[in-house]
């Protein structure tokens, strides 16, 4: 072997030498990439506040979707939330955040993977979140004193006034829909729906708008002295509310959602709460 074919060789050795090492150093990071995820899909990675569990923003003044029975989270939402985890081969935690503070919460990441709080599907929430597939179909009621002037008769004029105060829950549908058919009267938004029930009671406002389920829940078993003198069939459809920034874990929940169709566990939850 001459000298030239002596280089030549060393050469070759060398570039396969270190083409080995390359491909042992970019296989160590990709596993450690692997392994630092936090959750798993079938169709990929999906991230997670905490590992293996799955960490819900709801507002839990929205019975009887989601509210607080001492130190625990009860309604639907809740139980369905705890369902998707149990399919994801998750823990449930929920945390409490105001309900116009979830979506924000959910597109900053850190403290919360999903929002689970009666989120209709609007196209304007759209455009910052994702949405899973929907579980749940409610309407808009509008909501007043037994002892007031508004009835079913003349809700449609009567509350359209500048001098009638209506309570809404703030950023949520109910706001949207006391804004858009009502354009003349004053809206109020409150923190939460509890918070909209005991300013109609105490003389603070005079209508209160909100979700069907909610408005004849909380007059069940709170404000009897309350009543619907609207239902309009909106059709809101309710889904869980995940980041743009996570697609993987929107496939996740959705395919949680579809085994918990298919099973009949939404069908028992919403007859257990809706009857």
């Amino acid at each position: 072997m001459n000298k030239k074919s002596k280089i030549l060789l060393v050469a070759a050795l060398g570039a396969l030498v270190a083409a080995l090492a390359l491909a042992g150093c970019s296989s160590g990071g990709t596993s450690s990439s692997s392994s630092s995820s936090a959750g798993k899909s079938d169709a990929g990675s999906y991230s997670l506040v905490k590992e293996g569990t799955l960490t819900v923003g709801t507002s839990p003044d929205f019975p009887p979707f989601e509210n607080l029975e001492g130190d625990e989270y009860v309604g639907f939402d809740m139980d369905l939330g705890k369902a998707v985890a149990e399919k994801m081969g998750l823990a449930f935690a929920p945390t409490t955040i105001q309900f116009d503070g979830i979506i924000p919460a959910v597109i900053a990441g850190g403290q919360c993977d999903i929002g689970l709080s009666g989120f209709s599907i609007d196209p304007e929430r759209a455009q910052q979140i994702d949405f899973s597939d929907a579980y749940y179909v409610d309407d808009q009621a509008v909501v007043a004193m037994k002892s007031s002037q508004f009835t079913a008769e003349n809700v449609d004029t009567a509350v359209n006034s500048a001098d009638v105060v209506i309570a809404v829950q703030s950023g949520t549908t109910g706001e949207d829909y006391a804004k858009e058919n009502f354009p003349n009267a004053t809206v109020k938004p409150y923190g939460n729906a509890t918070d909209c029930f005991a300013a109609l009671q105490a003389g603070e406002a005079n209508i209160v708008c909100t979700n069907n389920a909610v408005a004849k829940n909380t007059i069940a078993n709170s404000y009897q002295d309350a009543q619907v003198i609207k239902a309009d069939a909106t059709g809101e459809e309710y889904a869980i509310v995940v980041s743009k920034d996570n697609p993987e874990l929107t496939k996740a929940v959705n395919a949680a959602l579809a085994e918990l169709q298919k099973d009949g566990t939404i069908d028992k939850l919403t007859q257990k709460y809706f009857g």
